[in-house]
């Protein structure tokens, strides 16, 4: 005769694992249920579950940043002459941080100059001649002119020259560099970035239906990276208006110092919306067979074998999403030598 092969469906191949995970875990044969009085009588710890309520809360993602930064850039055209600082740098206020080519400023400052001694020489001349009445008037307005035409052109070209030379407006560290030196430098376009890293806050785009929810100068449970436990933050800033496109509220958190927070870390606000209730059983009831979840559940002194779902963990407690009730008797010690339909003796 042919061969012939026997076909699983996925359905029917899973229930068999799970048949055959349950078995391995304590779970007997319809045979060996006739023999459980001979099974010996285990002592084991219960305890009764119950419902537990927390707050239900909603998560929003956020950046950490510097309350303080800022990001220069070139008041003037010109090749970047020096750039003395290097990324992570600390920083003080007035500090070097970028110098322009200066050749061509420096050029009309002494033209300036130049110009303002001839103006201030001509109205010395045009008023003694003045008031000798050896000068018209409109002379004299002309000489007046020119010589505060040449001290505005004379500060001008001082202003342009302090342009020269980018300096930190406060205490803080390089947070990024644009350029480096022999770039050109353009107005508009940034050149170093510094932020204070003592002063940190979280900011987070929360959506509009949890926005009303947030007050001003309450406290919010933040996350930021892998740093544990949750920290608790006050809420410094709202935006009052929600932004168009993605329907959010900017809403700004003052961090406390905690060693390795850092600026451009991934936070995580958790936003509290209500409460919710749940059935929780301690976490060494909690047997695990493969990929399922187990618990003994004792009734009339037996303990009977309960495939359940698993949620999320509160320290040393499971949430049970389906296989149990309130109320339910589980072995909470000794359930890991247990078979299915033993006796136990409680304690």
């Amino acid at each position: 005769m042919p061969n012939r092969r026997v076909l699983f469906s996925p359905v029917a191949a899973g229930l068999f694992a799970a048949v055959l995970c349950v078995t391995g875990c304590g779970a007997r044969s319809e045979a060996s249920k006739d023999n459980s009085p001979n099974l010996p009588t285990a002592h084991v710890r219960v305890q009764t579950l119950e419902t537990a309520s927390e707050a239900a809360t909603e998560e929003v993602v956020g950046t950490v940043r510097s309350k303080l930064h800022a990001t220069l850039e070139a008041k003037l055209s010109g090749r970047i002459d020096s750039l003395p600082v290097l990324l992570g740098q600390r920083v003080k206020a007035g500090d070097l941080l970028v110098r322009l080519d200066a050749a061509e400023i420096a050029a009309r400052l002494d033209q300036a100059n130049a110009a303002l001694d001839q103006a201030d020489r001509e109205w010395k001349r045009v008023s003694g001649l003045f008031a000798q009445q050896a000068a018209t008037r409109s002379e004299y307005d002309a000489a007046d002119a020119h010589d505060r035409q040449a001290k505005a052109a004379t500060a001008e070209a001082k202003a342009m020259l302090g342009y020269v030379e980018v300096r930190a407006p406060f205490d803080g560290v390089v947070a990024k560099k644009y350029v480096d030196e022999g770039d050109q430098a353009i107005p508009g376009k940034p050149l170093v970035a510094i932020e204070d890293p003592s002063a940190l806050e979280l900011e987070a785009d929360v959506p509009e239906g949890i926005a009303s929810i947030i007050h001003l100068d309450g406290r919010l449970g933040c996350r930021v990276g892998r740093l544990n436990p949750e920290v608790r933050c006050r809420v410094s800033e709202i935006a009052p208006a929600a932004d168009p496109a993605s329907r959010t509220f900017r809403v700004k958190l003052q961090l406390p110092e905690v060693t390795g927070l850092m600026s451009g870390q991934f936070a995580r606000l958790a936003v509290p919306i209500g409460e919710s209730r749940s059935l929780r059983a301690p976490a060494p009831a909690v047997l695990q067979c493969g990929q399922l979840d187990i618990v003994f559940k004792v009734v009339d002194r037996h303990a009977q074998l309960r495939l359940v779902k698993t949620g999320r963990q509160f320290g040393n407690q499971t949430e049970i999403l389906a296989g149990l009730q309130p109320g339910d008797l589980v072995v909470v010690e000794g359930a890991a030598q247990l078979t299915d339909g033993q006796p136990v003796e409680t304690q």
